[in-house]
């Protein structure tokens, strides 16, 4: 169950699909080298494969509990988090102002995955750090930065975002959570907050809640929701730790997977109310979350890309080891079932989506790099546009390409990945909730079709699919049957696609529910398409560095078998999606309520 970074198709996707040179070319991104990267990411393996790793199994098995409102992490993880922060991982892509090291996303990406590949339960706690960080530096004040943005960053305290209630689930307009103004500016805070990650714990000596809560006279639904910055403890003017605040941890959730990741109730007010500090302006709080779920989505599409890896190595391994039945062409004895080809085609089944949706992800993390970056401000925009689009795709798609490989990896291990001992079925229960925190699948979908699609009336998915076909053309013209292969799939996918973008497009006003139907179809759709973009990239750069004669022959032929594999196992796929989308809305409202 041992776990080693993929460091080398790490690596060749961010030098070749999502351009690191380019980024490091961009202001304020100089120290971002090809070396400097290389070396921090070959850090990073050894401390998620030495030190977090080793604990993923002693977290399911002992997970963190709760006593007297004292939330204990599991053993070991206090220890592994203080070497996290001493280490200044927390701070890859912040601001060196406050303490960060200043790198571009693109560097941190990689680094999130293989914490997160190391153990999910364990990187949840830096993930939400990180939302609360970048909400703090877009809309709080001077004084909350000076005050809680350096001790964010170095790890020293850590952050949670706290939406949801026990009556609003994923409703936020009907959130109930009361903050009442106090006479010296600040804010006394009522309610109960679940579903907290991290909401309490030992590894940080502080935790600093970012709430949503109404003002008294703020009006009905989403538009009358504020964020306020709650600290567990409070912060005295000189920096240290003063007083409880009055926000307490009730109990914590018995769940399915991640269970070292102490899942919080907290009860806000409930001795007088607690202190809160208002971030930003009034009635604009859900404008300020999305900043940090933004963030977190981006983070969550990681946490399935990292947890199929993890799961995919442990197949492999077993593949490897497991010694059963002859193989089909002959053989004296039994062989290493990775020799027969069902389970040649279940492991390239986990590979292939996994190359894809990593080269996704990172290109995206790119285009945010740009958007901040880049001297051009029609360029910024653009590339702010198009990272916007791929957001939801790489937190809804990946997330559901975990569960798909997860149970892929129970299945190679047969009857043996039904046993916990193996640890196969750990990893398929920890990616069971990725498809639903920071906003189901659906959710995405509908942000997807409504925010991301309708709103330029599908403009900025079909510039994708213009480079779309513009790769297809390059693998048409190599003449070399792997790449034209792949090019006749990615055509006709780029094309279906295309048809779908028109459909949503021209139909959100004459039949939003048919369109709503088909958002979860159109973003697996978008997932594999843009996926079988990036993979037919990758096949065409491998083609290159084997006509240059290089030395890793092996990894450039794999490269290529794999994009092949995906375009004709996933890219096929595209058609039948298609028309589902187009005309399966018929069948998906047919019955009422009743007939269920």
């Amino acid at each position: 169950m041992s776990y080693n970074a993929p460091l080398k198709d790490m690596l060749f996707v961010l030098n070749e699909l999502a351009g690191l040179k380019q980024i490091n070319a961009l202001p304020n991104c100089e120290d971002a080298t090809p070396d400097t990267v290389e070396a921090i990411l070959e850090e990073n393996a050894k401390f998620a494969g030495g030190v977090i790793a080793p604990l993923n199994w002693i977290g399911d098995q002992a997970p963190s509990s709760w006593k007297d409102g004292v939330v204990t992490t599991t053993k070991g993880f206090k220890e592994a988090f203080k070497q996290f922060a001493e280490a200044g991982w927390q701070g890859v892509q912040h601001p060196t102002e406050y303490g960060g090291q200043g790198l571009p996303k693109l560097v941190a990406t990689p680094c999130l995955e293989m914490l997160n590949s190391a153990s999910i339960s364990f990187a949840l706690c830096p993930l939400l750090t990180d939302g609360a960080i970048e909400a703090l530096l877009t809309a709080g004040s001077d004084e909350l930065k000076s005050q809680y943005l350096e001790n964010l960053i170095s790890g020293k305290w850590t952050g949670t975002m706290n939406l949801t209630e026990p009556q609003a689930g994923s409703d936020l307009a009907m959130v109930r959570s009361r903050a009442v103004p106090n006479d010296d500016g600040t804010f006394a805070v009522f309610g109960t907050k679940i579903f907290i990650t991290y909401g309490e714990h030992d590894m940080a000596e502080n935790i600093v809640h970012l709430v949503l809560a109404r003002t008294p006279n703020a009006p009905e639904g989403v538009k009358g929701i504020s964020l306020f910055l709650v600290p567990k403890f409070m912060v005295n003017a000189d920096g240290s730790l003063g007083a409880r605040n009055d926000v307490h941890c009730v109990s914590i959730e018995h769940k399915l997977g991640i269970k070292a990741s102490p899942t919080a109730v907290l009860q806000f007010g409930d001795h007088g109310g607690a202190i809160g500090y208002l971030i930003g302006e009034e009635n604009r709080g859900l404008e300020y979350m999305f900043i940090m779920m933004n963030a977190a989505r981006f983070g969550v599409g990681m946490q399935g890309i990292g947890v199929a890896e993890r799961a995919y190595q442990q197949a492999v391994t077993f593949a490897k080891d497991r010694i059963q039945s002859r193989d089909l062409a002959g053989s004296a004895g039994p062989v290493a079932i990775i020799h027969h080809p069902d389970v040649k085609r279940m492991l390239m089944t986990m590979r292939s989506q996994i190359e894809a949706a990593r080269a996704l992800a990172y290109v995206a993390a790119a285009k945010l790099d740009t958007a901040h970056h880049h001297v051009d401000a029609a360029v910024r925009k653009q590339n702010q546009i198009v990272y916007e689009y791929l957001v939801p795709i790489v937190k809804g798609w990946s997330t559901e390409m975990s569960i798909d490989v997860t149970s892929t990896g129970v299945q190679v291990h047969g009857g043996m990945g039904f046993i916990e001992e193996t640890g196969a079925a750990q990893h398929y229960r920890d990616s069971r909730i990725l498809t639903i925190y920071e906003g189901t699948t659906a959710i995405q979908a509908n942000d997807l079709v409504g925010r991301k699609t309708v709103r330029d009336a599908g403009a900025t998915a079909k510039v994708i699919l213009a480079e779309v076909r513009a790769t297809a053309e390059q693998l048409a013209a190599s003449k070399q049957a792997d790449l034209l292969a792949i090019e006749v799939q990615l055509t006709a996918a780029a094309a279906a696609m295309d048809e779908v973008v028109t459909y949503v497009a021209n139909n959100m006003k004459t039949d939003i529910k048919a369109v709503f139907a088909g958002s979860v179809p159109y973003l697996k759709l978008a997932g594999i398409v843009l996926g079988g973009w990036q993979m037919g990239r990758a096949a065409l750069v491998a083609a290159e560095k084997l006509q240059e004669g290089v030395a890793d022959i092996s990894f450039y032929q794999a490269k290529i078998a794999t994009a092949r594999f995906f375009a004709e196992h996933y890219l096929v796929q595209a058609q039948g999606i298609k028309t589902s989308i187009l005309l399966g809305s018929v069948g998906t409202l047919a019955l009422s309520e009743q007939q269920f």
